[in-house]
């Protein structure tokens, strides 16, 4: 696994090959979808839906999958579907929001 660092010197995501994993506190019935910034060894992402048995988090990954130019059964959810702690594997994302410096865009090489 590379991990990359963001600007605070935390870690929130790391690469596994082409798969980006990316820790996640989730913020359900939020005014907007918005990815916000790292805190810690997390990313803020806030979402409009209410957290019921999982929509929040299936709410978040419709969200999250064009940022990444991905499509949804590229984003897994490994735990936290019903928790605001999360963790996502995306699938070789084609693009990264912002939050993410370009450094990161491509695993760092051995």
């Amino acid at each position: 696994m590379v991990t990359r660092r963001n600007s605070t010197g935390d870690s929130f995501f790391a690469w596994e090959g082409d798969t980006l994993v990316v820790n996640i506190l989730g913020k359900p019935n939020a005014a907007r979808n918005v990815i916000g910034k790292p805190k810690g060894t997390q990313l803020k992402v806030s979402v409009t839906a209410a957290p019921v048995a999982g929509k929040a988090t299936d709410h978040m990954v419709r969200f999250l999958a064009p940022l990444f130019g991905v499509v949804t059964a590229d984003i897994e959810v490994v735990f936290g579907r019903e928790n605001v702690n999360k963790q996502l594997r995306i699938k070789a994302p084609k693009k990264l929001p912002a939050v993410f410096t370009q450094s990161s865009l491509l695993p760092a090489e051995d």
